[in-house]
């Protein structure tokens, strides 16, 4: 495989796939069809998988890295599920075999899966000569799942809706650790926990018209994170009864000194400390690594 990043050549293509982080979550309500309603700022993390595509005959997908094993059966992955639809949305679309490169957590609240089906939907759009906003394209990532849409830009953005909805953000870079105890959480188990049924209701009028006004480009790290903490993720603690080793998890980033918000990502398990520098954030990861070897540790930035 080419080195990581964007590249393109004659005979092979390869994109990132980067995490994405919640960094908040209101549930507005379940829809009468039985899907949630959600709101929630996104941004994007500097970790990634590794997407790579050699045009051929043949639609196929083989996964490496370290965390290749935990992604299931070929034949279910995203990668694949969003490759079969859009060839059924686009006549003569011309595909090939990807190669995937697994480094993120599977299950873990950060969109892997939904990040290497949209990177799989760019990649055949470049194969193509489709654009990125085309009907076709953008209907098959919200069929492939709720997060492949805002994957597909992987631009920071206010999500609402089930995940169609995206109004970009400008939020300046945010040094962070990101921590997942390397178990994984069904969203579904999350949802059935949270209680919902179909038509109900758990934001009111009164909280849509109280939300916070989003600070404005070039606004500080300061200004973002009194903004965030206004806003919770509601599957936080129905994600705690399905999984209790989150609040283990969460408890040791808030020991972290610099922290400055410290929240569960999606329906977990990964949780995310935002900090004032870069110094403070390398330096809680290496601390957390160094006591506890089992968790996967990420020290990076949001964007």
């Amino acid at each position: 495989m080419p080195a990581s990043g964007t590249e393109c050549s004659a005979d092979w293509l390869s994109d990132q796939a980067r995490a994405k982080v919640n960094l908040t979550l209101r549930v507005v309500g379940r829809r009468a069809d039985g899907y949630h309603d959600l709101e929630s700022i996104v941004a994007f993390a500097d970790c990634a998988d590794q997407l790579g595509l050699a045009p051929g005959p043949e639609l196929a997908l083989t996964a490496a890295g370290p965390l290749a094993a935990a992604c299931g059966e070929t034949s279910d992955n995203l990668v694949l599920k969003a490759a079969r639809l859009l060839l059924d949305a686009v006549p003569d679309l011309k595909f090939g075999a990807f190669t995937l490169e697994k480094v993120l957590p599977v299950a873990a609240g950060i969109g892997g899966g939904s990040a290497d089906a949209a990177a799989a939907l760019r990649l055949l759009a470049r194969l193509n000569g489709l654009a990125l906003d085309d009907p076709r394209l953008v209907a098959v990532a919200l069929k492939t799942g709720a997060d492949v849409p805002v994957c597909l830009a992987s631009q920071a953005c206010d999500m609402t809706g089930v995940g169609e909805k995206l109004l970009p953000l400008d939020i300046p870079v945010l040094p962070c650790v990101m921590v997942n105890p390397r178990v994984p959480v069904a969203t579904k188990d999350v949802f059935q926990a949270l209680g919902l049924r179909p038509g109900d209701l758990r934001v009111g009028v009164t909280d849509v018209v109280t939300a916070p006004a989003w600070p404005e480009a070039g606004a500080s790290i300061t200004d973002w994170v009194r903004a965030l903490e206004r806003v919770p993720n509601d599957l936080e603690l129905p994600a705690l009864k399905v999984q209790p080793v989150i609040a283990d998890v969460l408890a040791t980033l808030g020991t972290c000194a610099g922290a400055l918000l410290v929240r569960m990502s999606g329906s977990g398990a990964t949780c995310f400390a935002i900090f004032g520098n870069t110094a403070e954030a390398q330096s809680a990861g290496r601390r957390i690594g160094t006591d506890h070897p089992e968790w996967w540790v990420h020290a990076g930035t949001l964007s």
